[in-house]
């Protein structure tokens, strides 16, 4: 895949605000041009050396001295963009900085769009969409196991993946279409033997995969964790205790809380927002009664619903009145005030559930050990960050696939088997970007940080 662009492209590619370092990135063309006009050097000098940092003085196109610092050339292909790529690397005074960019602009670079760099460096070919939107997630990381996740992809450990199987998916295959090319001669038992079990551990291999990409998704996307129950349980003693803070305010008065009230926690590495919400009752107080409504509109957004009850109390009326009303999404019973009672009473029918005491922090390991299982995530670690676009694109090739072993038990169908198989390809296809996916590339790139 090749890329020609006439432009040359010029960004900060640092934070804004101050700081000690400051870069502006140039690729194309004619950035090394550019870069030597922005050092004072006549369009005649030598190419700057490949790769070697050199200190210059930086000037506007009028002879101003803007700042003083470090240039690095990266001749193309062997550059971030697989174009010609300058990085000048001053203070980082935003004065200093758009200075630079106002002069790269007068000598003939044109301000780049959020993500271009990146861009450019798919469609030349230096990484595939995959490893391309995992730079964002890399950027974007709030947490450790975010950014392993993500440094995993931008290394091909998921491109690597789905190649694998894209490439033994295209050997059964041809092993179909040799079948449909030579349909008058008997290719023998051994031939559709191969086939199938060719097909099942395809299927395997994908489900697989397919597992691993939903995890990394899950993760790089975080989870929204929602508090729910009656008034007075210990719904905002659970948040503090999860948030390992004072978050939310604690008191017996029943109804304390009167507004959704959010708090970003880590679970072993996975971002979530975990959200306290109004005790669920009929209320006639319009404060809270407002909060009763928010609280209900704001449970349908959830991963998770964190349903506190009352272990003293035991199982009330109103406990199975708020079960029935709440989504059908993940819901985990959460005994708390474990402290009061000597064992926790019997949960409902088909319900999961964990006893804690959050004052005096009893069980609350175990709880967040259920919290991780119901959200689909193991101890193991996610082995590469993934997109939902990547997990649908995975279905659809197992579906395919899928499909594919049920047209060859049945027979009679080559065509429909191939048929089957080229869609599952060109499935997995559109997880690296091998096929035409200009559809996506607006989509994705419009999320970058400028200068990336």
């Amino acid at each position: 895949m090749s890329y020609v662009q006439g432009d040359t492209i010029v960004a900060i590619a640092t934070p804004p605000g101050e700081g000690g370092v400051g870069i502006v990135r140039l690729s194309g063309p004619q950035a090394l041009r550019i870069g030597q006009r922005l050092c004072g050097q006549k369009p005649s000098s030598p190419p700057w050396p490949a790769r070697q940092a050199q200190f210059r003085r930086f000037y506007s196109p009028d002879g101003l001295r803007i700042d003083h610092g470090i240039t690095l050339y990266f001749p193309a292909p062997h550059s971030y963009t697989g174009e010609d790529v300058v990085e000048l690397q001053g203070h980082g005074s935003p004065l200093a900085l758009a200075a630079l960019l106002q002069a790269s602009g007068k000598h003939g670079a044109r301000a780049a769009r959020p993500g271009e760099f990146t861009e450019r460096a798919f469609l030349n070919g230096r990484m595939d969409l995959a490893q391309a939107e995992a730079v964002a997630d890399l950027i974007h990381a709030r947490s450790e196991a975010q950014a392993r996740a993500a440094a995993a992809s931008l290394e091909g450990v998921f491109s690597k993946a789905v190649a694998v199987i894209h490439g033994q998916l295209l050997q059964l295959l041809a092993l179909v279409e040799a079948g449909l090319d030579f349909s008058e001669e008997d290719l023998g038992a051994a031939h559709d033997i191969a086939i199938h079990e060719g097909l099942i551990a395809l299927q395997q291999q994908l489900l697989q995969l397919l597992q691993q990409a939903g995890q990394g998704a899950r993760l790089a996307r975080g989870g929204r964790v929602i508090i729910a129950g009656r008034p007075n349980v210990g719904k905002s003693s659970l948040m503090n205790a999860l948030a390992q803070r004072d978050a939310a305010i604690v008191t017996p008065v029943p109804g304390t809380t009167r507004d959704v009230l959010r708090e970003e926690i880590l679970l072993d590495g996975l971002p979530i927002e975990l959200i306290d919400t109004a005790g669920l009752r009929e209320s006639a107080d319009l404060v809270e009664a407002e909060g009763i409504a928010r609280a209900r509109q704001i449970l349908h957004s959830a991963q998770l619903i964190l349903l506190v009850a009352d272990a003293q109390a035991g199982w009330q009326q109103d406990d199975q009145i708020i079960l029935d009303e709440l989504p059908s999404i993940p819901k985990l019973l959460v005994w708390n005030k474990l402290d009061l009672v000597a064992n926790p009473p019997e949960a409902p029918a088909d319900a999961s559930a964990c006893a804690i005491s959050a004052l005096k922090g009893q069980g609350m390991n175990s709880l967040r050990a259920q919290i991780m299982a119901q959200m689909g995530m193991d101890h193991n670690g996610c082995a590469f960050s993934a997109r939902e676009r990547h997990v649908e694109a995975l279905a659809r090739a197992g579906d395919k696939v899928a499909e594919a072993v049920c047209l060859q038990k049945a027979a009679g169908h080559p065509e429909l088997l191939a048929q089957s198989l080229r869609e599952a390809a060109h499935a997995l296809a559109q997880v690296t970007g091998k096929i035409d996916v200009e559809d996506l590339l607006g989509e994705i790139f419009s999320r970058f940080c400028i200068g990336k």
